[in-house]
């Protein structure tokens, strides 16, 4: 008969779960072969049970982590009864249980001798996995046979044997294999770490104890997210927000959604958003769910905990057809930008439930500045993925943070030194945006500004951006963001031109991109910001004296805030209104 679980033995292993995701996300970063893994950190690492079930979620790209269940029941259905130790499973194809080609999903059943207690997950971005562009990542594909090899979920090890043909396939259709296997070795080195820790609880607690506590901690999960729901009144709150265009038709993209809650549930219903669109923004109905769990989780208490019981209490409707659900053979691969504005939409829906517990709009969800091509006299390949995270948006009780992943990323910049000497490229600026953050009480992140200069001779760049017409919004009387911005300066003429957000073309020697990010939205009356405070950000160089007048009604004269020229245009300023 299993022993109850204590209340300390429960603490000791929900911190040994915790920590073995952790340690899981430390090796991928340690042993990976890509900087867009190794740098930019674009990869999660998970545990589950045996059922599939989420138990524990690293500090990774959280977006990722909520399509695992839909993963998962792909990877039952296709091996249920054909599971073994030593087993790994691979699969990439989100038609088939994953999200958009470069995310390689990894499985590692655990077995405890014939027990099947459970499975490491790890998911890496990988920097190519071929197509019709470098990167395998262009806004503007237009079916998903364009955008690379698509991997059903199959064996990578059969019982422990390596499987040849699958590893040939792989290298033979990307265009970087070296790096490619090497950030699969790291995935294979993670699963393995993965499973001896989790072998190390069954030796100590033993199978029959451990697995009881599994059930306990998604109980656990669930109960304390429904006791939080149980709080908020019930009803029904809606939210549209937009993408800029899908690099086809510039006309904006909705994306709509209605939250309800009902008792200590919620029902978290798209129907209204766009349908599906000829570009790669569509995205996989697993990822939405990802994105709609995240949204959720931001607004509950730290100690609730990141599994599956989170996932009972939430239903999640998005039609068919739709951007949010497409219908085969829609393209895929800019899924992300799609993510992270279901993530500002909901979160738009949730700050009128608990407007204490959001923050205004961030950047928008990072910008891809992508570029590949061939040296010239060797043709080896090269492949930068960049991805610029910007800005987190002001809350309740602070300011934005300026230059910084939003919750929805968790990812790095990549380093100008990484960069520099890996590409064929210089960077000429990377700099904070002054101004970019919206006014508010609480002021809006700024965004950072990247520049970069082609040494190569050519190279094909794809540029996924937004937040260009619908900028980034602010809460409770905060002002929006300041859009962002793409430039070409062409080195055969000198002239520049303004691109748009999405753009494929051929760039060549000599030729600058600059991409402008968005700044995040800010919180609250502008005029209601300490004097003193906008001053700070004056000498921070992060507000010009002309913002610090028109937006926030302070008034900057021979260094220091002329209280009385302050005072009397915001009280101008509340008369007009």
């Amino acid at each position: 008969m299993t022993k109850p679980i204590d209340p300390i033995t429960f603490a000791v292993l929900k911190s040994a779960l915790e920590s073995i995701v952790d340690d899981m996300a430390y090796t991928v970063m340690r042993t990976a072969r890509s900087p867009i893994v190794r740098d930019v950190l674009d990869y999660s690492t998970t545990m589950c049970d045996a059922k599939g079930r989420i138990l524990a979620q690293a500090k990774t790209v959280a977006l990722h982590l909520g399509a695992v269940p839909d993963a998962m029941e792909s990877l039952l259905r296709h091996y249920g009864d054909d599971l073994h130790p030593d087993d790994v499973i691979i699969f990439n194809d989100p038609y088939d249980g994953g999200m958009h080609l470069p995310d390689i999903f990894m499985f590692k059943p655990i077995f405890a001798g014939s027990r099947h207690v459970g499975f490491s997950v790890v998911i890496c971005h990988h920097c190519d996995v071929g197509g019709r562009v470098p990167g395998s990542n262009a806004s503007d594909s237009t079916e998903i046979f364009q955008e690379g090899l698509r991997i059903p979920p199959l064996k990578l090890f059969d019982k422990g044997v390596r499987n040849k043909t699958l590893f040939d396939i792989i290298t033979k259709n990307v265009r970087l294999p070296d790096l490619v296997v090497g950030d699969l070795d790291a995935q294979l080195a993670t699963c393995a770490l993965g499973e001896r820790e989790l072998l190390r609880l069954v030796e100590k607690y033993g199978i029959e104890q451990l697995e009881a506590f599994l059930e306990e901690f998604l109980d656990y999960g669930e109960r304390l997210s429904r006791k939080a729901f149980a709080a908020w009144p019930d009803g029904t709150w809606h939210f549209t927000d937009y993408i800029d265009g899908d690099g086809f038709d510039e006309a904006p993209i909705p994306i709509q959604v209605a939250v309800t809650v009902k008792g200590d549930g919620l029902i978290v219903d798209f129907a209204g958003s766009s349908p599906q669109v000829r570009g790669a923004i569509n995205s996989t109905l697993s990822f939405v769910k990802s994105a709609t769990y995240l949204a959720v989780r931001c607004t509950l208490d730290a100690d609730v905990p990141n599994n599956a019981g989170l996932y009972r209490c939430i239903a999640i409707e998005a039609p068919k057809g739709t951007l949010l659900n497409p219908n085969f053979p829609a393209p895929v691969a800019a899924r992300a930008l799609t993510g992270y504005r279901i993530v500002d939409t909901v979160l738009g829906a949730l700050a009128q439930i608990v407007p204490e517990r959001v923050s205004a709009a961030g950047e928008g969800g990072n910008s891809v500045v992508c570029l590949g091509g061939y040296d010239k006299e060797t043709r080896e390949p090269f492949i930068v993925v960049d991805m610029i995270n910007g800005a987190l948006g002001a809350r309740a009780t602070k300011d934005g943070i300026d230059a910084i992943t939003n919750p929805s990323q968790n990812m790095s910049n990549m380093p100008v030194e990484i960069m520099e000497a890996t590409y064929p490229l210089m960077i000429d600026e990377y700099a904070l945006r002054p101004d970019s953050g919206g006014a508010g009480r609480n002021r809006g992140g700024i965004g950072v500004v990247r520049q970069y200069r082609l040494l190569a001779d050519e190279a094909v760049m794809q540029l996924r951006t937004d937040r260009y017409a619908t900028r980034p919004y602010g809460l409770f009387g905060g002002e929006a963001g300041l859009p962002s911005r793409n430039v070409l300066t062409t080195a055969a003429t000198g002239a520049d031109e303004v691109l748009a957000s999405k753009v494929t073309r051929t760039v060549r020697k000599g030729d600058v991109i600059r991409h402008e990010q968005a700044g995040s939205g800010g919180y609250g009356q502008p005029f209601e910001r300490d004097p003193a405070r906008v001053f700070e950000d004056v000498l921070d160089g992060k507000v010009s004296v002309e913002f610090a007048r028109e937006c926030f009604g302070v008034v900057i004269r021979d260094g220091a805030v002329d209280a009385s020229a302050t005072a009397g245009l915001r009280g101008e300023a509340r008369g007009a209104a």
